[in-house]
Formats: structure tokens, sequence, C-alpha cells
């Protein structure tokens, strides 16, 4: 998920796994494995999961039913381009889809976050320090209004009357620079649980149907980068903002096609996330995108819920899903089941890289490939000193940015460049 910068390197001692070992079935025995359709795969990385298939697969003579092999997956732009939670927070704020009233609102938007000046790179538009306290009292006094004057909360101005108020206006632009800000200054797990205690009062019906219509309006909307600006008759305590932020939404069909391959070779598919639980299990599980992974298979962040509704509280004792944390969540659910770790990993980013590598019995580490640095940094750089050779651990899978498309190659187009790259 994370498209952020890591802040701090966590974790140490990692356990390489050993590379694939091409064990074709004996001679007359058994059958050959489904194949991973071409598509837009690399050719080396086709060929490279199609050998582990036929080594480890169903149709392999060391196949075991009863100690399936499995995949793990993480979600936001490896199986599809873009963030649906991210998307969510934008479409949430759009809607003004909030329970809340002021107060509990007002405790929200400052809930675990220090005070102080957000980092160097955040600053107002006339180049001045912005300070948590100051943004956060803005955005209460937005909310304030929002909740009495809109019908959808307390007030009787529609949605599209609403849409024109600088108030309006304000909230947006500010709100999402407080979440990139907010993660961008301080350790990932403050804003990534901040992003969703917006989603107290809601039951799990009610925000899986908020993310259902989320996904449906991001998938239809263009790729592209949207510039949001504070009011500038409003400026408040924090002064004007602007940030950009990432619309549109796509389906990474070759993904798709993966984990359906997969269990075509008898090997499960997990879906591992750094978003709330239940709102990846919309986008993985309902039948009109495609990917079938069933919610029990999907492990991601958790909420506290009280009277059917969830509440600012994360789950007591749970782990972090993110970095380590996914290597922690891998071990609690799956390898305390199971016995054994998974197969084939499947990340972008360094919210990804250390369950890519932390487990002996995984083979095969699948980075989409979004030039980046840091931790799935190093693994890339693995994968791509590997390119055409047997013994590879990682692959790297291009994309273009433009479109959502895969490349049939290891170099990746980013969004506003029009060269292609391997490495960052």
């Amino acid at each position: 998920m994370q498209r952020r910068t890591l802040l701090k390197v966590m974790g140490a001692g990692t356990v390489m796994a050993a590379p694939i070992v091409a064990e074709a079935a004996k001679p007359g025995a058994g059958k050959t494995a489904q194949q991973l359709d071409p598509a837009r795969w690399s050719a080396f990385n086709r060929d490279t999961v199609n050998q582990l298939l036929q080594a480890v697969g169903k149709h392999s003579p060391r196949y075991n039913p009863k100690k399936k092999p499995y995949a793990v997956f993480d979600w936001d732009n490896t199986c599809i381009m873009n963030d649906c939670e991210e998307a969510l927070m934008i479409y949430q704020i759009n809607h003004l889809a909030y329970k809340m009233t002021p107060a509990e609102f007002a405790q929200v938007v400052r809930q675990d976050v220090p005070n102080g000046p957000y980092g160097k790179d955040y600053l107002t538009v006339d180049g001045k320090t912005v300070k948590q306290e100051d943004i956060a009292a803005d955005v209460e006094e937005d909310y304030r209004w929002l909740h009495a004057n809109f019908q959808g909360l307390a007030g009787s101005m529609s949605l599209e009357q609403i849409q024109q108020t600088e108030q309006f206006k304000d909230f947006r632009a500010k709100m999402f620079f407080m979440y990139d800000a907010i993660c961008d200054s301080h350790p990932i797990e403050i804003g990534y649980k901040w992003i969703i205690y917006f989603y107290k009062n809601f039951s799990r019906a009610e925000l899986q149907a908020m993310a259902e219509a989320s996904n449906d309006y991001s998938l239809g909307d263009a790729l592209r980068k949207i510039k949001l600006t504070s009011s500038e008759q409003l400026p408040g305590k924090a002064g004007v903002v602007a940030i950009n932020h990432s619309s549109g939404i796509r389906i990474h069909e070759e993904m798709l096609n993966l984990m359906t391959t997969l269990r075509a070779n008898g090997i499960d598919v997990y879906v591992s996330t750094a978003s709330i639980d239940d709102v990846v299990r919309v986008f993985a599980g309902n039948t009109k995108y495609g990917y079938h992974v069933p919610p029990e298979n999907v492990i991601g962040l958790q909420l506290e819920i009280k009277d059917g509704k969830y509440d600012n509280v994360y789950k007591k004792g749970y782990h972090f899903n993110w970095g380590p944390g996914k290597t922690t969540g891998i071990q609690n659910v799956l390898v305390k089941a199971k016995g054994y770790g998974p197969l084939l990993v499947a990340g972008d980013s360094d919210g990804d890289a250390w369950m890519m590598r932390d487990f002996a019995d995984t083979k095969l580490g699948v980075i989409v490939n979004r030039l980046k640095k840091g931790e799935i940094g190093a693994n890339s750089q693995k994968a791509a000193a590997t390119i055409g050779q047997a013994h590879a651990r990682f692959i790297l899978q291009g994309r273009n940015e433009h479109t959502g498309l895969f490349l049939p190659d290891e170099k990746t187009l980013k969004y506003g460049k029009t060269e292609a790259k391997l490495l960052a």
C-alpha cells in the first residue's frame, strides 16, 4: 500500500529462502501444470512462475494435498493500480459520509497525532510551517459548519450545494493534506490507523457498502493527479495549503489471473494488507471484481467493535499489519495454523519487503515495480541482478502508470514520465 517513504528502518535478521529449484515431474508421472496466461507479464517472469507451478503445484510428485502450498499478496498497488483505502478517504470526504458528532470528530481528527510542525515538505502555499494543532482546529471548525448545514448530517443543504462552499473546499484539502503530512512526518503506523478511525459509528455493512461505491467510482474515473487547495477566504490558523492526490483505480488483470492459476494448481491464495481488512474484503471478494478471495483469507488492520459499530480504537493486542508486522500476521494467522510459510509473496513497497524474505519456505517474491528505494528497493536490486537467471529469488514486473496496465517488461513507466526505468 505504502506510497510514501519509509521513515524508520525496523527489524533485522531476516531469513533468505533458497532459490527456486527446477523440479519437473518425473518422466510420464502426472500432468503438466496449468500455466499462467502470458497477458502482459514479462516473458522471464511468466516462465519463472510457470517453472514454480510445475515444480510444486498439484501435478508435481512432491505435492501434498494435506500440506497445500499458499501464496500471500499485498493488495493496494499490487493487485490493483493505486490504493482503495486512500480512494475511500477521498470518497468519504467528497460525500461527507461521516457518522460522528462534531465533538466525536474533534477527538478523532487529533487522535494519536503529536502536536507541532509537520516535516519540511509540508508547508503553506506561501512557504510557512504547518502545525498539527492548527490544521486540526481548522478542520474541526469546517466540520462543525458542514455538520450543521449538510442534509446528510444535520442541515438542509444538498451535497451539490455544500460542495460549492468555502467550508467544504477548505475541509477537503486540509483533511487530505493532514493524512499525507501525518504519514510522512511520523511513523507510518500513526497515519494508517488515523485514516480508519473516521469509520467510527459505521456498521460493517455500512462501511462495506461505502467501500463498494468508492471502488466502482474509482474504477470509472480517469487515472490522474488532482490538486486540492484549501480556501483562501478561510485561511484559519494553519493558512492556505495545497496537496496532490492520485485519482482512479485499475484492476491488474495479470494479478487476478495469477491468483486463479495458483488455485488451479492447488495453491491457496491470501491477502495481507495495511488497509482495514473489511474494506479490502469488498474488492478482493466481491465476484464482480473477479479476484474471488474469501473474506477469511484477508489479513489487515482491525478496529474494536462496540454495539455492532466500529469504534475509534485499534483492536487490542492485535499487530500492526505493515512491514515487519505483515510477517507477524502471517506467523500468527497462517504459520500457526499450517506449520509452514508461504510459497510465493507479492508486493510493491516497503510495507511488503519483509514478508517477501522472512520465510524459508518462500521460493519467489513478485515485485510490482514502482521504482522504489528503501527496503523494497533492496529486494528490487536483487531482482534486477538476476533477470534471466534460473535461480531468481525475486522478480520485477513493470507497469504503465498512465494506463494502469502491466507492461511486458521489468521496467515501469511512471506517471508523468516518458521513459520506462528498471530501478529508482
